[in-house]
């Protein structure tokens, strides 16, 4: 259950990105702790597990929202 820590840290951690190097870093782990959790997810089918991820998924759309940017208005 180690892997539901981490995720869990990296849950509370400050989401302060300074730079385009740390936002796509933050989107990446994100990325392998879901899809990490989601194998322990087929085989336990644990409700936390899925609310854990669905959590971490939200935090990585703002994150890629925020990489980009604002769309250009003609």
């Amino acid at each position: 259950m180690d892997l539901i820590n981490k995720a869990l840290e990296f849950e509370t951690r400050k989401m302060r990105f300074p730079t385009t190097s740390d936002r796509i870093m933050a989107a990446r782990e994100a990325k392998e702790l879901i899809l990490s959790l989601n194998e322990i997810y087929k085989q336990s089918k644990d409700s936390k597990i899925m609310d854990t991820m669905k959590r971490l998924t939200t935090i990585k759309q703002r994150i890629e929202k925020r990489l980009k940017g604002k769309p250009l208005t003609a």
